[in-house]
């Protein structure tokens, strides 16, 4: 398997995707790089975060093409070229921006299949940034997939590693529903290995990556490696823990966390979002409605606080869930408390 970084994952699943179907095309924001034709190159980087980097250059600027910065544009051209048959793969740059073409996306491309009873399919991938830890501040570092998640007709994606940003970026363009596709930031460098050939991760499917008999903890995106931390040192002590991997939250694997739950009788939920309807309070719910004969100890949710994101950089990592905080949420389980 080859080592690649999650940022040149979601490039390669890109390129292979616009080569093998001729309907996946990309738009967006920059996309292209942004140099114009002013410095007699067509692309620089392929984006801010270079994910899209070299896709114009093979590919032509027919398929993919720089917007100009509207949202609500950017949006509205991927409903209306996915109803004509094609396939875009739209990019918002940032999460926090998706409030300004929120109508195109819960009222229009949510609800195309369900309103014409089935006769029109909207295959759209939106990708956009998220998350805490870098300094962006409170406009540019939000953890929204809750809001997104709560919409009927969207599949909501959210990667915490290379292999499965790579198969779930191929599954979303291949899908005929809207799907939403959350890349954390500060993952964007983080290396892993990659399967070679063929990869297709399905929705709905969570992924086990510790087994152990004390304690389940529930977690996605920046939380998974953060969690994997607390994990392992509670291992040299003797507390262990099984450790799933949501990856989708919209279709979510319920039945892997009650599964898991039903063996270990305690749940600790980790989510960057705001703890006020968060994916920690519904899969707390979960844990209340369908597990609760299961349940041995009060579920723990460790999330960001019910705050704006700060700028300063002391402030910022005070915010951040941390693997400290994920070992004291799964101390307090194990106790009971």
């Amino acid at each position: 398997m080859a080592e690649m970084t999650m940022r040149d994952a979601l490039n390669q699943a890109l390129h292979e995707e616009m080569e093998r179907d001729q309907s996946v095309i990309v738009m967006g924001e920059d996309v292209a790089g942004g140099s114009g034709g002013s410095s007699g190159n067509p692309e620089a980087a392929g984006g801010i975060f270079g994910v899209t980097k070299g896709l114009k250059t093979k590919f032509g600027g027919d398929r993919v093409i720089d917007t100009p910065i509207s949202e609500s544009a950017i949006v509205g051209l991927a409903n209306g070229s996915a109803l004509a048959g094609m396939r875009p793969v739209a990019e918002l740059m940032f999460a926090d921006f998706v409030g300004v073409s929120l109508d195109q996306i819960f009222n229009q491309m949510a609800k195309f299949r369900y309103m014409f009873g089935g006769k029109a399919k909207t295959p759209v991938v939106l990708r956009m940034s998220m998350g805490a830890g870098m300094n962006a501040a409170a406009q540019h570092s939000q953890t929204i997939y809750p809001m997104l998640t709560m919409v009927p007709g969207l599949k909501v994606v959210v990667p915490s590693n290379p292999a499965d940003a790579k198969g779930l970026m191929k599954q979303a363009i291949r899908d005929d529903d809207p799907v939403v596709f959350f890349e954390h930031k500060a993952l964007y460098s983080k290396k892993g290995e990659v399967p070679e050939g063929e990869l297709l991760t399905p929705f709905g499917e969570a992924a086990l990556l510790r087994e152990g008999s004390d304690v389940t903890v529930v977690a996605l995106a920046r939380m998974v490696p953060f969690a994997m931390k607390a994990v392992d040192k509670l291992a040299a002590e003797g507390i262990s823990c099984d450790l799933i991997d949501l990856r989708t939250t919209s279709p979510l694997d319920e039945e892997a966390v009650l599964e898991s739950l039903s063996l270990t009788g305690r749940l600790v939920v980790v989510d960057e979002s705001n703890p006020v309807c968060s994916i920690a309070s519904e899969i707390a719910g979960l844990a209340a409605s369908r597990g609760f004969k299961s349940l041995r100890a009060p579920v723990q949710k460790v999330t960001a606080p019910h705050t704006p994101v700060p700028f300063a950089r002391e402030l910022e990592r005070m915010y951040v869930p941390s693997p400290a905080d994920i070992e004291a949420a799964i101390r307090r389980a194990m106790d009971g408390v």
